[in-house]
């Protein structure tokens, strides 16, 4: 089975940020989960605040800079999507959105998309099922199950002990890694492969003289 990638996207303001930290955790937690049943998978990771100015201009002109564009083809070419935004008045970055804004409605169609956030308190964990999640339901997009959030208390050791950061980060990665490996073995089979409805060692000789009762 040849390789598969999956595009990163992390929308935090800072540099470093814990946006780009959980980012990195689903991404190799998914590699690890893709190693175990035998894909091999590269990662591109993109920090939106590096494109923040071009986003502006594409949505003003209608217009993608070059680094922007080739950004987005990066991402929107990949076979899944990992992508992580910190939680801003109870909702997604203005970064994020302004993001999804330029990418083509039908470009996401189909993707799986593993989907992260973060902020300062737990309060905000909702977020991802009423918020982030209805933005790719709407692109057609296809979130997996779980959705990874994490709070400030997560990364200093006194957050969710009945389902740890760690824990959580394994399912989602394990959902995607699943819904990756579907897919490639769904595109691996030709439909127009004859080995595929004749059987091992058949060929249409075979089937036209059965038919001609031979």
């Amino acid at each position: 089975m040849s390789g598969r990638r999956i595009a990163v996207v992390s929308a935090g303001l800072s540099n470093p940020s814990s946006t780009r930290m959980l980012a990195d955790r689903l991404a190799a937690a998914t590699v690890a989960q893709l190693a175990e049943r035998g894909v091999e998978a590269e990662v591109d990771t993109f920090e939106l605040r590096d494109h923040a100015h071009d986003i502006t201009n594409n949505m003003l002109t209608g217009f993608a800079p070059p680094a922007l564009e080739t950004m987005v083809n990066a991402v929107v070419s990949a076979d899944a999507i990992i992508v992580v935004t910190p939680i801003f008045s109870t909702s997604y970055s203005g970064l994020f959105k302004s993001f999804i804004d330029i990418l083509d409605p039908d470009a996401l169609t189909g993707k799986p998309v593993l989907i992260g956030a973060n902020a300062g308190t737990a309060r905000h964990s909702l977020a991802i099922d009423y918020a982030i999640r209805p933005l790719f339901a709407y692109l057609h997009a296809q979130p997996v199950s779980t959705g990874v959030f994490a709070a400030s208390a997560d990364w200093g050791g006194h957050g969710d002990d009945v389902a740890p950061l760690a824990s959580r980060i394994d399912k989602g990665a394990r959902e995607l890694a699943e819904a990756i490996a579907g897919r490639a073995e769904a595109v691996s089979t030709d439909p127009f492969d004859p080995a595929n409805y004749l059987g091992e060692g058949r060929s249409f000789g075979h089937l036209l003289g059965g038919l001609a009762g031979e």
